[in-house]
C-alpha cells in the first residue's frame, strides 16, 4: 500500500514538475516576445512545441510569428520558408485542437502573408479561401472578439482594393472592442484581444 502511494506521488510530482516546466518556457517565450526577440521567442515556443506535442498553443505561436516576421520582405524564398514553417506548425496545432477558431484565423493571416506579397500571383488563388477560413471561424465563435476583428480588417482591405469605403466595417470593430473590453480568459497563455490595436483599426476604419 505504501509502495503504492509513494509511486501516486512521484506520479503527480512529476507531472507538476513538468507543468511548472511548460509555464516557465512559455512565460520566457512571451517575455522575449515583448522585447521584440522574435527568432528567438519562435524558437524557443518552437521547442516547447516538441517537448509538449499534445498542446496546440505553442505550435499556434510558432506559425503566429513566423507569419508576423513574413510581412515587409522581399525575397520570395525566405516569404515562402517562413510561411510553410508556419504551415507546419498549425498543422501540429490544428491536430490537436480540431474547429479551433483561433488556428483558422492564423491560418487566415498565414494566407495574407502570401497576398501581402503579391497580390497578383496569389490573391486569386488564396482570396476565396480565406474568405471561407474567416466565414468558419465566425459560425464556429460568433463572439471571439479576435475573429470579428480579423474578418473586418480583411474585408476592409477588399474594400480599399476595390477602391470602395471601409465604413460598413466599422460597426464590427467596434462590436470586437466591446467583446474584448468583456472577455474572460481562464485558459493559460490563451490568445488575448489586443484592445489597442483595435482601436487603432477603427481610427483607420472611419477615415
Amino acid at each position: 500500500m505504501k509502495k503504492s502511494i509513494l509511486i501516486i506521488a512521484i506520479f503527480i510530482a512529476t507531472g507538476i514538475a513538468a507543468q511548472t516546466k511548460y509555464q516557465k518556457g512559455m512565460q520566457k517565450a512571451f517575455g522575449l516576445w515583448e522585447k521584440g526577440n522574435l527568432t528567438e521567442a519562435s524558437q524557443l515556443f518552437e521547442r516547447i512545441s516538441k517537448a509538449t506535442p499534445k498542446k496546440w498553443m505553442p505550435a499556434y505561436y510558432v506559425a503566429t510569428i513566423e507569419t508576423i516576421t513574413c510581412f515587409g520582405l522581399k525575397d520570395e524564398t525566405v516569404l515562402n520558408a517562413k510561411l510553410i514553417k508556419a504551415q507546419e506548425y498549425l498543422d501540429i496545432a490544428k491536430s490537436n485542437s480540431k474547429n479551433n477558431p483561433e488556428i483558422l484565423v492564423a491560418k487566415a493571416f498565414l494566407n495574407l502573408g502570401y497576398i501581402a506579397f503579391d497580390g497578383q500571383k496569389y490573391g486569386m488563388t488564396l482570396s476565396g479561401e480565406t474568405s471561407q477560413l474567416y466565414a468558419k471561424a465566425l459560425q464556429i465563435a460568433p463572439k471571439n472578439p479576435r475573429v470579428i476583428l480579423a474578418r473586418a480588417e480583411w474585408n476592409m482591405g477588399s474594400a480599399r482594393f476595390f477602391g470602395k469605403s471601409t465604413k460598413p466595417y466599422c460597426a464590427e470593430i467596434k462590436r470586437a472592442i466591446n467583446l474584448g473590453k468583456k472577455e474572460k480568459i481562464d485558459i493559460e497563455f490563451y490568445p488575448k484581444f489586443m484592445l489597442k490595436r483595435a482601436e487603432n483599426v477603427l481610427k483607420q476604419c472611419s477615415k
